[in-house]
């Protein structure tokens, strides 16, 4: 008989970012790492958020197997080269930041500012990867405690097996010894399975970290700046108390 190890958290996290980790060399246009964190409820996950993004891709393809990926959006590049037609593109994007704004989930984003995070660290900054999930990991810690939950599976995209051996390993560190403001005896409470999936496996969670990074970013960047996929979603950043799901840094 075959036994079965079934998942039983109530909740499931995703991550994407936006932007390099590099400090070495840095775009001008773009000088920021985002990482952006989606938790969402199991049951919600399967019975929501999975169908609903399914019926908004089938309203626009013949099946729903490709991943909505904001940057071939923006560049109406690949699958979604008929978002060239100004018609098609202002439908399509009204329909997603209606459904982005229908989904249930819970928004945790950590920006580092590059030439400033540089200026004050100089050579002894550490990489803007780990540091991000420091300070993302903390207002989970706290999203967690809040509502008595300690099993969170985390689900990355798998950028090649170096990285994910790097944010393995940083994940480790940070959940085994905790941060300066929170001790490990708190993170030792979660029990966090980290695991990569390819972007071919149509993660719904990891496409919506995606389509909430750089709208997040871009506000980050250019907070003036028009940005009406970050208004649709920016309710949904974690907010209870002094704790704020979006920390910008420095």
């Amino acid at each position: 008989m075959t036994n079965l190890i079934l998942s039983t958290s109530r909740y499931i996290a995703f991550f994407d970012e936006s932007g390099d980790h590099s400090l070495t060399k840095i775009d001008t246009d773009f000088p920021l790492f985002l990482l952006c964190t989606v938790v969402v409820e199991r049951e919600a996950y399967a019975n929501k958020i999975i169908p609903m993004i399914g019926a908004f891709k089938l309203r626009y393809f013949a099946h729903e197997g490709f991943n909505l990926h904001s940057r071939d959006i923006r560049k109406s590049s690949g699958p979604f080269s008929f978002l060239q037609n100004s018609e098609l593109r202002n439908l399509f994007l009204k329909d997603m930041n209606e459904l982005m704004a229908k989904l249930p989930f819970t928004l945790f984003a950590t920006a580092i500012k590059k030439d400033p995070y540089i200026k004050k660290y100089g050579s002894t900054a550490k990489n803007p990867y780990s540091v991000a999930l420091e300070y993302t990991f903390e207002r989970i810690l706290h999203f967690m405690e809040s509502n008595q939950a300690t099993d969170l599976p985390v689900i990355a995209e798998g950028r090649g097996r170096q990285e994910d051996d790097e944010l393995r390993a940083s994940f480790l560190r940070l959940l085994n010894g905790g941060t300066f403001y929170n001790k490990r005896e708190r993170f030792n409470n979660l029990h966090c399975p980290l695991s990569f999936r390819k972007k071919n496996d149509n993660i719904c969670g990891i496409q919506l970290a995606d389509l909430c990074a750089y709208p997040t970013a871009r506000h980050v960047l250019k907070p003036q700046e028009n940005n009406r996929a970050f208004e649709v979603i920016q309710p949904r950043f974690y907010d209870c108390g002094r704790v704020n799901g979006l920390k910008v840094f420095p």
